[in-house]
């Protein structure tokens, strides 16, 4: 008799544990969020983009997961639940997932605002990775400022103090990549996926892209373009952590040359553009 009141005891005490322990951690994950603003976005670059504007004021989720291509990415039931509890989508605007998921994003929860980032932004070709230049990184800073002041106008100031710091860190990032470039201008590059577009624009450079329209090479362009890059002496393929490298590793075999990795979604922003400048200066000498 003993021996089972104590096991009772013990069970007894475990079970007040347990239910404590429960209680301070839903408390301290309610009171970390009661007063912030939930704002989802697309991709990881975007989340520093809004975390550098809306401060403590925000909590933000980004909806693709690192190291996964957001062109063919679905969404799991409980992010859609999240989305559901959501005060503000910033979006990209113009990338494949958002034009797969933005009717289920919106249909998750009709009282969530949706901003689109690339407003007032002139899109090449269909091309949505205006992230990467950050000279449109302010255009879309602004709007992403916006869109927190109109959410929560109480902090209009704070965002707009914060904004104006990105702004000036946009800048420096700007110049600083120009310097590192500017050799280089005129040079071409080539890349498996395009995505750095704007960036190459930005600085005076080319991206001459394997993969068109979401398509590989037919074996006649594939041949042509294999002369080309002969002709030019290039020697290095710029491949992307989410798409396979396989045949960015057989144009690099044909070449003599090597498939070198560059992030367009980084989540470290300002250091992950930097060592791309890095990266192409060493590439292209």
């Amino acid at each position: 008799m003993k021996r089972n009141s104590y096991l009772i005891t013990m069970l007894l005490l475990l079970g007040l544990m347990m239910l404590t322990t429960s209680g301070c951690n839903s408390t301290r994950e309610v009171n970390s969020n009661a007063d912030q603003i939930k704002v989802a976005v697309t991709i990881l670059p975007q989340a520093e983009l809004v975390n550098k504007i809306g401060g403590e004021q925000v909590a933000v989720s980004v909806l693709v997961p690192p190291g996964v291509d957001p062109h063919t990415y679905e969404l799991s039931p409980g992010q859609l639940k999240e989305l559901s509890e959501t005060a503000l989508y910033i979006r990209i605007g113009h990338i494949d997932f958002e034009k797969n998921w933005m009717n289920r994003i919106a249909g998750t929860n009709k009282d969530m605002v949706i901003i689109d980032s690339s407003q007032s932004i002139e899109i090449i070709n269909g091309d949505p990775h205006i992230w990467l230049s950050p000279r449109l990184a302010k255009i879309q800073a602004e709007n992403i400022a916006r869109a927190l002041q109109e959410a929560d106008p109480e902090h209009q100031q704070y965002y707009a103090d914060r904004l104006q710091n990105l702004q000036k860190e946009l800048d420096q990032l700007d110049s600083d990549i120009g310097e590192k470039l500017s050799p280089l201008k005129g040079s071409k590059f080539l890349v498996f996926h395009p995505s750095w577009g704007y960036f190459a624009r930005d600085y005076g450079l080319e991206e001459i892209a394997i993969e068109r329209d979401g398509k590989e090479p037919t074996a006649k362009e594939l041949a042509e373009l294999l002369s080309w890059a002969k002709t030019e002496g290039i020697k290095v393929i710029f491949a992307s952590p989410q798409h396979s490298t396989r045949e960015a590793e057989a144009v690099a075999r044909e070449l003599g040359g090597e498939v070198v990795i560059i992030d367009p979604l980084a989540g470290d922003y300002f250091p992950n553009l930097k060592k791309v400048a890095d990266t192409m200066a060493t590439a292209l000498k």
